[in-house]
């Protein structure tokens, strides 16, 4: 039987697509391993998704652009996972293992290339992150969803995979529940921060739920089972499976952190959106780049953390609802994102040439 690995993790994002490629292989009939950190949200995501998958666990340690002591320690966490993937990879003998990043994902790379499994991996940002910093070096091919200036040698731009369904299997009586709590003649506003929800939207949301709500109706995916309720103009709730998608489609305009995977995926649903990214002082940057792509390509509006407000808040909607004909077309004319199905094939293609 075809066996492949996957493996990333530490965040949705370094999930998300993983999770889009894995029923494909197996609906081809490929026995399917993935490779994390049990305690992380990569087999929280696995065993969420009832996929068939064997999920093996491995010693993570945080890579760290700073000085820690944990640094120390954490090397040696690093090098036990290498050790532990290397007997996976020489017990399993798979194709191919396909990373999307994260610090979960180095150990298992360096092993597959020391027992000359070919690695496949992809970068969703601008730049490359410092894991894929380092898994670039034990590389058979990265996939970008960004086109790479530097000309690395194995890199190939894809652009970005998103698979945008329409609302699907979900649960119209809860949909409709909600619309019976909102204004019909107020704007919808979606706010959506990531695997954990966001902590500045939650509390800003808190702080200012009277002003909010007099004016949207709000639907806040928080991450935070605390916070969950379903009031007069506002619905707020910790994690979503499949009303995911008929929650954006109800919005008329989602605020959303920088993260690349979500960013495109609103594109390929021609869905208003302000982007809010994470600042340098939180992340290595990635957000503030994507942030400032997306405005410059004329999809998106950004605030920037430090500059957020209410009146900011309701400043950059009102231009966004006033010109969303132009963000409309700016996102219809796309030619950024490709199929799942297009990926795969790829996928496939470059597993059967061994490149």
């Amino acid at each position: 039987m075809k066996k492949i690995v996957f493996t990333g993790g530490g965040t949705v994002g370094h999930v998300t697509l993983n999770l889009l490629l894995i029923p494909k292989f197996i609906e081809d009939g490929w026995q399917v391993h993935y490779i994390g950190d049990k305690n992380g949200i990569e087999y929280q995501e696995i065993s969420r998704s009832g996929l068939d998958v064997t999920f093996h666990s491995i010693a993570t340690g945080k890579l760290r652009r700073y000085f820690s002591w944990q640094n120390i320690w954490d090397v040696f966490k690093v090098a036990f996972g290498i050790v532990q993937s290397l007997g996976i990879m020489l017990r399993l003998r798979p194709q191919a293992l396909f990373s999307k990043g994260g610090f979960v994902s180095v150990p298992p790379v360096i092993a597959a290339r020391l027992s000359g499994v070919p690695v496949f991996i992809h970068e969703s940002d601008l730049s490359m992150g410092l894991a894929n910093k380092i898994a670039y070096k034990f590389a058979t091919k990265m996939y970008a969803t960004f086109e790479q200036t530097s000309g690395l040698a194995k890199v190939k731009h894809v652009g970005a995979v998103t698979k945008v369904a329409d609302k699907g299997e979900y649960d119209s009586q809860q949909i409709e529940k909600i619309k019976q709590y909102f204004d019909e003649k107020l704007p919808t506003i979606l706010f959506v921060g990531g695997s954990a929800g966001a902590r500045v939207f939650n509390n800003f949301i808190s702080g200012y739920q009277d002003e909010l709500t007099s004016r949207y109706n709000i639907i806040n995916l928080t991450g935070d089972s605390s916070l969950n309720s379903l009031e007069k103009n506002i619905y707020r709730v910790d994690y979503v499976t499949n009303l995911y998608q008929p929650l954006m489609h109800l919005a008329d305009l989602v605020v959303t952190r920088g993260g690349s995977n979500t960013l495109f995926e609103l594109v390929a649903m021609k869905k208003l959106h302000l982007i809010i990214p994470l600042g340098k002082e939180a992340s290595r940057g990635d957000q503030l780049e994507n942030a400032a792509y997306f405005e410059k390509k004329g999809y998106a509006a950004t605030i920037s953390e430090a500059d957020l407000s209410l009146t900011s808040l309701e400043n950059t909607i009102q231009q966004l609802l006033e010109n969303k004909r132009n963000y409309y077309r700016a996102m219809q004319e796309s030619q950024e994102i490709k199929s799942l199905e297009e990926f795969y094939e790829l996928i496939l293609s470059d597993i059967s040439k061994g490149n």
